[in-house]
């Protein structure tokens, strides 16, 4: 069983290094690893070809900015695992809980499964850097996207996202920021998939140490949830 790791990274030169490390280290399946450099500018580009080369098995550079969703479509055409995983750059979640996502789908419990970072208790390590804000606002946009997609998720925004590779090529992913993460959940229910949840550990930092998602990105989401809900996908 191969597992496609996807990485989009921008700027992240502080962490790159030891997230490739830990996916090596704790992640139990054999993994083919993808990273998208979204046009880094702080030094991300030159570890990648320097230090990192030799454990990737793809690198993906982009020639400007163009967003999460974006890397994670550029990803497509080099993808061959039976199972795809999305793990962001950063150090907010821990690969070993990508482990127990996986087994979900090679025991045929599910299509999808996501890491909630709320199930059960919180599992927040790092307290300091979660506002009260966005906590609820998180809450606030799965709310409606369980109330319009007929799912029961408590963390539909989370990083990790785990997919059956032939239920990941049906999406046709269109978004090329954060709204991705709408879009994929609006998508899955609409092919009549039902999303399993897992409880994470999850480590929040802040906007000051490299956080990139804004409060405009809730208010996209929200459109994204209603366009994609209210059109026709195929």
């Amino acid at each position: 069983m191969l597992v496609s790791i996807i990485i989009p990274a921008y700027n992240e030169k502080n962490h790159i290094i030891e997230i490739i490390n830990n996916i090596i280290e704790k992640v139990n399946y054999k993994t083919q690893i993808i990273v998208v450099d979204d046009f880094s500018d702080d030094g991300t580009t030159e570890i990648l070809k320097v230090k990192l080369a030799s454990k990737i098995d793809e690198i993906v550079y982009h020639k400007k900015n163009l967003g999460k969703g974006a890397a994670i479509k550029s990803s497509l055409p080099f993808i061959k695992g039976d199972v795809v995983a999305i793990q962001d750059a950063d150090l907010e979640y821990d690969p070993i809980d990508l482990n127990n996502l996986i087994s979900l789908i090679v025991e045929g419990k599910t299509n999808v499964a996501y890491g909630s970072r709320v199930l059960g208790k919180l599992r927040y390590t790092n307290k300091n850097f979660i506002s009260k804000f966005r906590i609820l606002g998180n809450h606030m946009l799965t709310t409606l996207s369980n109330l319009l997609n007929n799912q029961n998720l408590t963390d539909a925004h989370t990083c990790y996202k785990v997919f059956k590779v032939n239920i990941f090529r049906k999406l046709k992913l269109k978004e090329n920021d954060f709204a991705f993460c709408p879009e994929v959940t609006t998508k899955i229910s609409l092919l009549n998939e039902k999303i399993i949840e897992l409880p994470i550990n999850y480590n929040g930092r802040s906007v000051a140490e490299g956080k990139k998602i804004r409060a405009y990105d809730s208010i996209r989401a929200i459109f994204t949830l209603l366009k994609y809900r209210f059109s026709k996908f195929n």
